[in-house]
């Protein structure tokens, strides 16, 4: 019976959840879902508590007070890290480490392997994560020789070659030229279909904003607003309000 529960639980789940960092709180109690294939983005304003958010979600900043479930574990018990893939805000993708960009991306599938070498099914992962982000033929080049743009393609790459079934993302599309926000909407779009659920931090919806299915907007620690597909469709499709309503547009703050 559990395992059934375990398979029929969203993706994620935090229910009245808070976080501090130091002696700061951050979270005031968080209510959110992603369920399975869900594609959910986070907006609001800088110190909102987004990326506080995805950070507590992959256990890299403690909650203090709620619940937090993962498939249906709660987050001090779950241990498949594997089905979780995460992209954290831009960053260099070796950190100043020489390295290649297939090695970088091969990374992503330790969590699948106790030791040894990469097996063929890693090998083909890694091949199909650098494919779908348009960094095949990069596969050998120094990752200190990419754009940012590139840079960023790796980070994500390295998630995908994992197999995750949760994707969780921190503003992907920062500083990103638009080439690379296509190229990763595509790949985000081949990844959905085949059944990913996505939680991910943006400023701009752009090119990702007919994938998104929800968006939950945060102040101040907490939910202030979700917008469901329709909200969605308007600013994807009908970017210019009307000059009498409140400015919402695809930049979101």
């Amino acid at each position: 019976m559990a395992d059934e529960q375990t398979t029929a639980a969203p993706a994620l789940s935090l229910r009245g959840v808070t976080a501090s960092l130091g002696a700061r709180q951050v979270l005031r109690g968080i209510d959110l879902t992603v369920a399975r294939g869900e594609v959910v983005a986070l907006l609001g304003a800088n110190g909102s508590g987004k990326s506080t958010t995805v950070r507590t979600v992959v256990g890299q900043v403690q909650p203090t007070g709620g619940e937090l479930e993962l498939f249906g574990t709660p987050l001090r018990r779950f241990r498949d890290w594997r089905r979780v893939g995460y992209v954290p805000q831009r960053s260099t993708a070796a950190a100043g480490v020489p390295a290649t960009v297939r090695e970088v991306v091969s990374a992503g599938r330790l969590a699948r392997r106790r030791f040894g070498p990469l097996g063929r099914a890693d090998r083909e992962a890694v091949r199909r994560a650098l494919e779908l982000v348009g960094l095949a033929d990069r596969a050998r080049d120094s990752v200190n020789a990419l754009s940012g743009g590139q840079h960023q393609r790796v980070l994500i790459a390295r998630a995908l070659a994992g197999g995750p079934e949760l994707l969780v993302m921190d503003e992907p599309l920062a500083g990103v030229d638009l080439v690379s926000q296509r190229v990763l909407a595509d790949a985000l779009r081949e990844q959905t279909a085949r059944g990913t659920s996505v939680l991910l931090v943006l400023h701009e919806l752009g090119p990702l904003a007919p994938l998104i299915d929800r968006t939950v907007v945060l102040h101040d620690g907490r939910v202030e607003r979700v917008d469901g597909t329709t909200h969605l469709h308007d600013q994807a499709c009908h970017p210019h309000p009307d000059p009498s309503a409140p400015a919402r547009t695809g930049l979101l703050t």
